[in-house]
């Protein structure tokens, strides 16, 4: 390390330090600064660097350390006053508050001792002259702490009584604090209501709202406001995750994750903090990680995942149920401590009390994706009902029996379930041949391509039974079956016997109408699946098959729930079949048809495939709202029978059509589901990217940015060109770009926009590619990275040349001025670049054909000299103005300055005045920066006649507009500035 030689160096070394990540590294290096600071023979650098120590030890897992730095402190203090200078007295005794929490933190520090310290500070804070807030504050952690609530109660009363000082946390900081006090008294709401100003932006520091964000979690979950708490879990965990100091706000997300059906999300919180497990530095905040870890691993042990394994202490591999009982016993152990040292029971009360919580959701959808779910946390999206589960207690047969029947009759969803338990117990026990038929029936049914041989045998069992009718029926499956396996032409040739003899059959009444539609619609649906690999062919023969499938049901379909059943597919059929031949609008009517007769027959399952089918047609031919109805009739129809990923593709698809009538908070809603539902269908990489990709989108439209950022990181590293695309790659990059710029990570913004851009610069349409150099651009510029910005736009502008785009050209000229002035390499690159965006506007001008692109690119020239005016204008020395033009050089170069300065904000207003009553406030504005520039140049007649203008311009407009009021408040007060009687 290269010494420190002077105070100044120091200093900077210092607030460099400050900069880096919260850690050891941190608190080494502030270790050495001390020493460093120690060989300048300088007591306020000595001072200063144990100030700077123990903030670093404060904002760190090393908390212990800060107290050694503080007693020298305090004896310096002590010994020469006069050595402090004013910052550094009020740094001294701001931290008093930090050494007293230190202290209650630290169970080997007695009780007595931190009620001394207490007193010394009451003490010292009013020879100081500080109000008692801070100290009651103090009182109050302590009362609240050891248990004795009823000085809890009467220190926070004294401590909100007391007058805010500059010794008072901030305003973020208290109310956290009140709030919490609230939470222990069971007030939630009074919480919640207490931290609005925090959660809402208007009160924050270096760790709020972090920790506000996190102590709402579980006071949102009991209040049944899931979705503020997923929220503030998004947004929250986002700010803790890099700040190694606030393990007690990053247990309240491990506990949020184990109340909330989150389990593999909070393995993944332990995996990324594992010296979280170890650090002993503040046992404070250790008892509440360890009380939280034990918390979610009684929770996976009672999921039946005890024995999986799971991260932990480094050194021994962790199972769940091992972790359990470690944390259990290491958090029991740190309650008892600092219930030995209060002589209470209230810690280790509240840890218990903690730590035996149980869920407050079964199951949260957070809308992003965990690593690897637990297998035993999947919750089944369609229960089976508890009569039909395996396993379960099952009555005597002839009742099985009966209900199967019953369901099967009625075309229940659970029916092959029933059909299952008759099967079960009826292992070993004689039946009649109808009954054996009709178990192996179902059997068949259940296994889909692979059922051919059973449904065959079941053939031959309602032979054997003597139903010539059900046993062509069963034959007809079995042709079906091997259809459904791609082998077409074998279900033909099979299905062409049945056919024949169940229409003899029925010819000579010798079966009934449900077996014969039976045979009638598997032959159908045969067919149906030829004409899709051979349609030329095919299609007139479907037809014919199912008019006569209708011609036989819709006489005979009463109340008859099966054969209501068969015509109303058998209209899907005829839909398909209008589909294939391009008749949109016949095919949604038949569509439709077939969901209101399924509805009515009381199967309103079977409607959601066709309700989503009219959807299509209906999105196809831009008819969103009938979309949005089918689609939310189809999840209606479908309620819990739905599979997993059919309901993700429904709540998907009514993400994109809500959204499209720009409602991205129920799109966004929408979009969570169907990434849940993709989850629990094992397509979390494929269909839950894409849905995590939407609720980003609709986040980032809601302004939401942090919650929308931790979506699209999710997302982005499961989509792929080759699944997604590479548009949905750019696009969710770019959004995230915006996220992050919101959010203040520029240079994380950056990486991403130049990803993007990297992959649109092989499109054959630049424009996107030219938008995103740009965006890129401005990110490293906000990064601190002129260099790489400036080539950034150069690349941009670039390509707004090549595709003609003058107004992106001209702002990446006027953005590569700035740079250039703000870098300090000269103001003549500066007012060149500048210089030749005036001409690409003027040239562009010149050029224009209709109105609208003259008015465009006016506006933008007006905009430039606008500019133009406030760089020459700032690269002007600050006493330019003062003299008579007389002066050295330096002074009458700068007078230039400003005299150019005037000329581009003088043009800038009359390009304005141009345009018209669109850009009155941008006339006003160049108007009055040109009367300052005047004022300046002593000019006082020029200032006062353009701030007159101004008023003029707003005479008889009203004020309610903002910016109406700030142009007269300022042309009033450029009028007070310069009087006009007075001249140069």
């Amino acid at each position: 390390m290269t010494g420190i030689t002077d105070f100044d160096a120091l200093r900077r070394a210092m607030a460099e330090n400050s900069e880096q990540p919260e850690g050891p590294a941190r608190n080494a290096r502030a270790e050495q600064l001390l020493a460093e600071a120690e060989k300048l023979d300088v007591p306020l650098a000595v001072i200063e660097a144990l100030g700077h120590q123990l903030k670093v030890y404060n904002y760190s897992s090393e908390k212990d350390k800060m107290f050694v730095p503080f007693a020298r402190l305090l004896r310096m203090w002590d010994e020469r006053p006069e050595d402090f200078d004013e910052y550094e007295t009020h740094s001294l005794h701001w931290v008093f508050k930090w050494v007293s929490a230190g202290m209650l933190d630290q169970p080997h520090v007695p009780l007595a001792s931190i009620e001394k310290w207490l007193g010394e500070m009451e003490h010292r804070y009013r020879l100081a002259g500080h109000s008692e807030r801070a100290v009651r504050s103090a009182e109050f952690s302590v009362a609240a702490h050891t248990g004795d609530l009823d000085r809890a109660e009467r220190a926070y009363a004294a401590w909100l009584a007391a007058d805010r000082d500059r010794m008072a946390d901030c305003h973020a900081c208290e109310l956290h604090g009140q709030g919490t006090w609230q939470v222990r008294r069971g007030r939630d709401t009074e919480a919640l209501d207490l931290w609005r100003p925090v959660l809402e932006g208007e009160y924050s520091c270096a760790h709020e709202p972090h920790s506000v964000l996190a102590s709402s979690l579980t006071p949102l979950l009991r209040l049944g406001r899931v979705d503020e708490a997923r929220a503030h879990h998004l947004r929250g965990f986002r700010l803790v995750r890099p700040m190694e100091s606030m393990r007690g706000a990053y247990a309240d997300h491990v506990e949020f994750c184990a109340l909330t059906g989150n389990e593999a999300r909070g393995l993944e919180l332990l995996a990324e903090r594992p010296a979280y497990f170890t650090d002993t530095g503040h046992p404070r905040s250790r008892l509440d990680f360890m009380a939280v870890v034990a918390l979610l691993m009684d929770r996976l042990t009672g999921l039946g995942l005890g024995e999986q394994r799971v991260p932990g202490p480094a050194g021994k591999v962790w199972t769940a149920r091992d972790l359990a009982a470690h944390a259990r016993a290491e958090a029991q152990d740190l309650a008892g401590r600092f219930d030995v040292r209060n002589g209470t029971s209230y810690v280790g009360d509240r840890t218990r009390e903690r730590m035996a919580q149980r869920p407050l959701v079964e199951r949260l959808p957070l809308g992003v994706r965990t690593a690897a779910a637990p297998a035993a946390v999947s919750r089944p999206a369609a229960p089976i009902a508890p009569d039909t589960a395996a396993g379960a207690d099952e009555p005597d047969l002839p009742a099985l029996l009966a209900k199967a029947r019953r369901l099967s009759d009625s075309l229940q969803p659970h029916a092959l379930d029933a059909w299952a338990a008759v099967a079960r117990a009826a292992e070993g026990v004689p039946l009649a041949a109808r009954d054996r038929a009709e178990i192996v029936d179902h059997e068949a049914m259940g296994r889909g391509p692979e059922g051919v041989a059973l449904f065959e045998r079941a053939a031959e069992l309602y032979a054997e039974a003597g139903d010539a009718g059900e046993a062509l029926a069963a034959r007809a499956r079995a042709a079906y079956a091997q259809a459904l396996s791609g082998r077409i032409d074998e279900a033909i040739a099979a299905i062409a016997e049945p056919y024949d003899r169940i229409l003899a059959l029925y010819a000579e009444d010798a079966t009934g109408v449900r077996q014969t539609a039976s045979v009638l619609m598997s032959r159908a649906r045969i067919l149906m699946r030829r004409m899709h690999e051979a349609p030329r062919d095919a299609g007139e023969a479907v037809g014919r098959a199912v008019r006569e499938l209708l011609a036989l049901v819709d006489g005979h379909v009463g109340g008859d729930v099966r054969l209501a059943s068969r015509a109303a597919e058998a209209r899907a059929m005829l839909a398909e079949l209008a589909e294939h031949s391009g008749d949109a609008e016949t095919a949604a009517n038949l569509f439709r048809r077939a969901t209101r007769q399924f509805v009515e027959a009381g199967l309103p399952w079977f409607a959601v495939e066709y309700e989503v089918r009219v959807a299509a047609f209906a999105h196809a031919q831009g008819d969103l709202a009938e979309a949005e109805r089918a689609l939310r009739a189809a999840m209606a129809h479908g309620g819990p029978h739905v599979e997993a990923i059919g309901r993700a593709q429904l709540h998907l698809q009514l993400a994109e059509v809500v959204g499209g009538r720009d409602d991205p908070r129920e799109a966004a809603e929408h979009a969570l589901e169907a990434a849940h539902w993709a989850d629990e269908a094992g397509e979390g990489a494929t269909l839950g990217a894409w849905a995590r990709h939407q609720l980003g989108g609709f986040l980032l439209r809601q302004g939401r940015c942090a919650e929308a950022a931790e979506v699209l990181e999710s997302a982005l590293a499961d989509l792929t060109a080759e699944t997604h695309g590479d548009g949905a790659v750019v696009q969710t990059r770019w959004w995230l770009g915006d996220c992050l710029s919101e959010l203040g990570e520029h240079r994380e913004a950056a990486e991403h926009r130049l990803k993007a851009a990297e992959i649109a610069r092989h499109w054959p349409e630049q424009q996107d590619h030219a938008t995103l150099a740009h965006l890129a651009a401005e990110s490293l510029g906000q990064a601190g990275l002129p260099a790489d910005a400036d080539r950034a736009y150069a690349r941009a502008g670039d390509l707004w040349r090549s595709l003609g785009n003058v107004h992106g050209l001209v702002r990446s000229l006027r953005a590569r001025a700035w740079l250039a002035l703000r870098t300090g390499s000269g103001s003549g690159g500066a007012r060149e670049l500048m210089g030749d965006a005036v001409r690409e506007c003027a040239r562009a001008l010149e050029s224009a054909g209709d109105a609208e692109a003259v008015e465009r690119l006016t506006a933008e020239l007006g905009h430039t000299h606008r500019q133009y005016g406030d760089l020459l204008a700032r690269s002007a020395p600050e006493d330019a103005g003062d003299g008579d033009g007389d002066g050295d050089a330096g002074e009458s170069a700068g007078r230039a300055a400003l005299e150019d300065a005037l000329a581009q904000m003088t043009r800038a207003a009359a390009v304005f005045a141009s345009l018209g009553a669109d850009a009155l406030h941008s006339r006003t504005g160049a108007e009055l920066a040109a009367g300052w520039l005047a004022a300046d140049l002593g000019r006082p007649a020029d200032a006062a006649a353009r701030a007159r203008a101004v008023l003029a311009a707003y005479d008889g407009v009203g004020a309610e507009d903002e910016t109406v009021r700030a142009r007269r408040t300022e042309a009033e007060q450029l009028l007070g500035a310069v009087p006009a009687d007075r001249e140069p």
